[in-house]
């Protein structure tokens, strides 16, 4: 009987190299693997083409990058022919600070430099500690004194002259800081067993996404005074941060809850054999791979949230779209409305594309653990 290792191995079929310049390869591969394939991706790259081209002669070749003071003849030339940037410098005060005092606009400058440091701390893992929040409380005290002023020398600016860059900040901050931990809170409340806890969890949820934010945000500013006692009044800025607290808050709780049905089952059991309470569970057991499972649907409703601050423009409240909108009534750069769009959107993608590559990055390092 012939013994197994005396056995010859079967002869493998040799691997054929992998020959040719690898983006050659890749083209092959993914846009040119068909005759239907090659004909798309001729025509979608033509057209791909034709609009960059355009695009450059608009908006480089063309275009005018800087004119006199309040002088837009240049730019009326330029009409039909190229892009008008030179209204980004003219308007660029008034598009990032609204009404906010021009002598005195350095202190929402540095207040929106705060908040962009605050967020790339609280993106380093290794700052991930009590000291954080430290540092947050005491970054977000300083920028309340920048703002209002009235303390150190500085003057006071009241809430009604505050827009632009800093207003969309405190509003998408402070409402997704705050609607966060609430969304946990409704999230575990449904699925609590006091049938009183989750019937009004239910009630909220279903209450408040059952209504489009822009309801909640004109309820918040007309009809929420009409309940006060005479005499008492709340700033409508406040007043429009709640409403976005609860509006963001019930929409987490459901983005949440998808996490918590995802632990397994053995998750809780094995927490509960150690005898660990039920906040504790939670805290340290159940929630942290609840919200691993979750983290792109979250980053996506935050990056809606920081967009949709924009429509407290129905309530008198001057975020960086409408201050763009208010900077192109002047007649005599209201015909450029589209390059102070194009620089709006700019900012937006900044901060939006931001918080998408960071969660790309923080779900592959939680992926890998």
């Amino acid at each position: 009987m012939t013994a197994i290792a005396d056995i010859p191995d079967a002869p493998r079929a040799a691997r054929r190299p992998q020959m040719g310049n690898p983006v050659l390869r890749w083209l092959r591969t993914n846009l040119f693997s068909s005759i239907p394939n090659a004909i798309l991706s001729v025509v979608l790259l033509a057209v791909l083409a034709k609009g960059i081209f355009s695009f450059v002669q608009w908006g480089i070749a063309n275009a005018v990058w800087l004119t006199p003071a309040n002088d837009s003849s240049a730019c009326r030339a330029a009409r039909g022919l190229g892009a008008c940037w030179a209204i980004i410098p003219e308007k660029y005060r008034f598009i990032l600070f609204g009404t906010y005092p021009f002598d005195e606009q350095w202190r929402p400058a540095l207040s929106v430099v705060l908040f962009i440091a605050l967020f790339y701390l609280s993106t380093r893992r290794a700052l991930w500690r009590r000291e954080l929040a430290y540092i947050w409380i005491g970054a977000l005290a300083l920028i309340s004194v920048l703002m209002w002023g009235g303390v150190f020398g500085l003057s006071f600016v009241s809430q009604d002259r505050w827009g632009g860059l800093p207003v969309t900040l405190i509003l998408a901050t402070f409402g997704l800081a705050f609607g966060f931990p609430l969304g946990i809170l409704v999230a575990l409340g449904r699925r609590s067993k006091l049938p009183a806890i989750r019937s009004l969890s239910v009630l909220y949820v279903e209450l408040i996404r059952g209504v489009p934010l822009v309801s909640l945000l004109f309820m918040a500013s007309v009809m929420f005074p009409l309940f006060m006692p005479s005499g008492f009044n709340i700033d409508k800025l406040l007043r429009a941060q709640i409403a976005i607290i609860l509006f963001a808050g019930a929409y987490l709780a459901e983005v949440i809850r998808g996490g918590l049905q995802a632990v397994p089952r053995g998750q809780y059991e094995a927490a509960d054999a150690l005898g660990l309470s039920y906040w504790r569970k939670h805290r340290l057991i159940v929630l942290p791979q609840a919200i691993r499972h979750v983290i792109p649907p979250l980053v996506n409703t935050f990056i809606a949230f920081f967009k949709d601050t924009s429509l407290v423009l129905i309530i008198g409240i001057f975020d960086l779209l409408t201050t763009a909108k208010t900077a192109i009534i002047d007649p005599a750069w209201q015909q450029f409305s589209v390059e102070v769009y194009i620089f709006v959107a700019a900012i937006y993608f900044v901060f939006c594309f931001a918080m998408s590559r960071y969660s790309r990055g923080l779900e592959a390092n939680t992926a890998s653990r």
